[in-house]
């Protein structure tokens, strides 16, 4: 006998309680702008059409329309078996409000891009007094076998705000000095011995004592205790006695390298000569001490973005961002092979790397025949978590000539946010949050996208590095599977090297600062086993989703 579903619930708020209760009348109930008659969701304060504050919940059809989808494999909650299907729905009264939620009363493999469904409610007593009505969605049989509206997509690039003025902050700073900790899976070490490793390392690289370190950015500073910091700035400053003039440290920035991007903005002003910046996970070793009972993992209800998404079993970004590649195959064509190759070409050039996690030989044989995690998404298409810490300095430029190793420099970042900071309220065809900021990083340079020589690009699943490809332009949108072309065209020797190192999904998932410490390496010349011939200009990205950032760094050789 199955046993029946038990959801971790949300958390109502006073902007989200009237939808949480909303189906005890079996109506769907949507924030609504009574001046421009937009629909809006998560309910916010104002509408996101024409910023009116006259927003009311108002009934809505319980219509909607799958827009991405994924099948989750993974038993992520205890309570929640697998198989079940997340899906983003697009409501028929505004295709601009979705929700994140679960198709049923059909077989999984039915469910489609363009699926017509209704809603329905399961009630869950959340107290004595407070039940929580969770809007599901099922086939539409009155629409069976006809294709719903499936939203265009928008065009992001005119929010491309031009630059503020000619000189760039960029041209005041430089790369001069990454270093690495040990990485590797369940190394049951102090994190933060890690990121001092990494730390002294890369001071030691830039040619520079402790003493001259004037400033620390790192991300995402003190977090949950989940294995994503050792703490932040100040367990470093405590850990290596520093005195800083300046520190910071948040997740609110353009992807994790936003905290490098701020680094260079405090050397250009002036407040600082050489900042350095530290980014630590010890994932591996947080889920062992889960897994033996040594860690005892918080319960509670879901609250955050969250609230959307963990009661419908929405527990990873693999769910969410496979829920942006069906939507990508739908308009776009194609199959899994397109992202296998990019998981093959990771662990080629791994191969090469002595420090990466993972390095045996792979097969698209062995792709496709490995488990599934949430489709499209199977086991070789999700990057790895490890434990380690990496280590980057930012130096003011007129400094470089002091340094003992080539400097790098930085061309143009990408930070500006065209799309909304959502993960499924705008962007469908790529990545959120990729689109963007390339634009802007192509608007602070006379480079082009020929002109770069290699492309390290945040692979934290497959269909991240597929994203920033195309929203870099080194491709037009769809065009990836030919650029790929099955791996000859982002190989070592291809016409656009990618993730030199093996990237995250076979060098482990060091969370954007990997990127950047491979690339500069490979503008220095330094890649043992593995270098791009006379690589001169590179493109780093990072975010994983929202919100994200790019940088453009060249060579001063």
């Amino acid at each position: 006998m199955d046993r029946p579903t038990v959801r971790p619930l949300p958390q109502p708020t006073p902007a989200s309680a009237e939808f949480w209760a909303a189906g005890e009348d079996g109506e769907l109930r949507i924030a609504h702008c009574q001046d421009c008659s937009a629909y809006t969701h998560p309910p916010l304060p104002r509408c996101r059409s024409c910023r009116g504050p006259n927003m009311v919940m108002a009934p809505v059809s319980g219509r909607a329309t799958v827009v991405g989808f994924t099948v989750n494999a993974q038993q992520w909650l205890p309570g929640f078996p697998p198989p079940y299907v997340i899906a983003i729905v697009a409501l028929a009264e505004d295709d601009g409000a979705r929700l994140m939620t679960n198709i049923v009363h059909c077989d999984p493999a039915d469910v489609h891009v363009g699926m017509q469904v209704r809603v329905l409610f399961e009630v869950a007593s959340a107290g004595a007094d407070e039940k929580i009505h969770l809007p599901l969605f099922a086939p539409d049989p009155e629409l069976a076998g006809i294709a719903g509206p499936v939203p265009e997509p928008r065009p992001y690039k005119t929010s491309l705000r031009p630059m503020v003025r000619r000189d760039k902050f960029e041209d005041k700073v430089a790369l001069t000095g990454v270093g690495q900790s040990a990485v590797g899976r369940r190394l049951m070490v102090d994190p933060l011995s890690l990121t001092a490793d990494a730390c002294l390392a890369a001071v030691e690289d830039a040619g520079l004592s402790v003493d001259d370190i004037d400033g620390l950015a790192t991300y995402p500073g003190p977090a949950p205790a989940s294995g994503m910091s050792e703490g932040g700035v100040m367990e470093l400053a405590e850990a290596l006695q520093l005195r800083p003039t300046w520190v910071n440290g948040g997740s609110d920035t353009p992807g994790q390298i936003g905290s490098i991007i701020s680094a260079m903005l405090a050397v250009a002003s002036g407040l600082c000569r050489h900042v350095l910046c530290f980014r630590t996970v010890w994932e591996s070793t947080h889920a062992a001490l889960v897994r033996s009972g040594r860690w005892h993992a918080g319960g509670g209800r879901a609250t955050g973005m969250m609230e959307w998404r963990l009661p419908f079993g929405a527990v990873s970004a693999a769910n969410w961002i496979a829920c942006h590649a069906s939507h990508y195959f739908h308009r776009y064509g194609g199959d899994r092979r397109t992202l296998g190759w990019i998981a093959l070409t990771a662990r080629a050039n791994a191969a090469r790397n002595p420090e990466a996690v993972y390095r045996d030989p792979l097969t698209m044989d062995d792709y496709l025949q490995a488990r599934m995690v949430s489709t499209p998404f199977g086991l070789y298409d999700c990057d790895v978590p490890v434990d380690g810490a990496v280590a980057v300095v930012v130096s003011a430029v007129e400094t470089v000539a002091d340094r003992p190793k080539p400097a790098v420099l930085v061309e143009a970042v990408g930070t500006q946010i065209m799309e909304r900071l959502s993960w499924d309220q705008d962007t469908l065809t790529h990545l959120p949050q990729s689109l963007g900021p390339s634009a802007h990083l192509w608007s602070r340079t006379s480079l082009r996208p020929e002109d770069v020589d290699v492309a390290e690009l945040y692979d934290g699943f497959t269909f991240n590095a597929l994203s920033w490809l195309e929203a870099l332009g080194f491709c037009e949108f769809g065009g990836a599977r030919d650029f790929i072309d099955e791996g000859r065209g982002i190989a070592l020797d291809g016409r656009l090297p990618l993730n030199t190192h093996g990237g995250q999904l076979s060098a482990g998932r060091l969370h954007g600062y990997g990127f950047v410490r491979e690339a500069v390496l490979q503008l220095r010349g330094e890649a043992e086993g593995r270098q791009v011939p006379d690589a001169r200009v590179a493109v780093v990205t990072a975010g994983g989703g929202v919100p994200s950032g790019a940088m453009l760094l060249r060579s001063d050789r």
